[in-house]
């Protein structure tokens, strides 16, 4: 399979890639697979996959959460080094692309706190649109993990 494949197939599309890069097949090796496992772990347990209703939890938490994961990847990343290439052209290209986006809006606003009540709203809506993109990352994960992917296993 190529990584545009992956990607294609959990729909995780629109992203800026080279074509050498999404044409190459993806071969994950162990520490790919130990590497996307733990970033799986992570996903799985933040609001980046769970549902969070307007009454639960807090946007600067939930900023904090997401932006955390640029730490948790790099820590990954050099913890298991140059042998987990696969995961890590993933990851690079989600952070980036996907993540940094979002943080780079919101961040400010943050930093100022002057988040102001309509803005919660559109914040929340935002995070819902991240959310589904960090769900179909979680289940590349998965399959580069070659784990049973239990990403959806609650009820909404």
């Amino acid at each position: 399979m190529r990584i545009k494949d992956l990607f294609e197939k959990w729909n995780l599309t629109g992203l800026q890639v080279k074509t050498g890069f999404v044409d190459m097949k993806w071969e994950p090796g162990d520490a790919d697979k130990d590497a996307a496992w733990e970033l799986y772990v992570e996903l799985l347990t933040r609001v980046t996959t769970q549902a969070l209703s307007i009454k639960e939890g807090t946007e600067a938490a939930a900023l904090s959460s997401i932006f955390s994961l640029f730490a948790t990847t790099r820590d990954i990343l050099k913890g298991h080094g140059r042998a987990c290439v696969t995961f890590s052209k993933v990851a690079v290209v989600v952070l980036n692309q996907v993540i940094r986006p979002f943080t780079a809006r919101w961040h400010p606003v943050f930093e100022t706190g002057s988040l102001e009540a309509e803005q919660r709203a559109e914040f929340r809506s935002e995070l819902a649109a991240l959310r589904e993109k960090l769900i179909s990352y979680s289940h590349i994960l998965a399959e580069i993990a070659d784990v049973e992917d239990i990403t959806e296993l609650e009820s909404p």
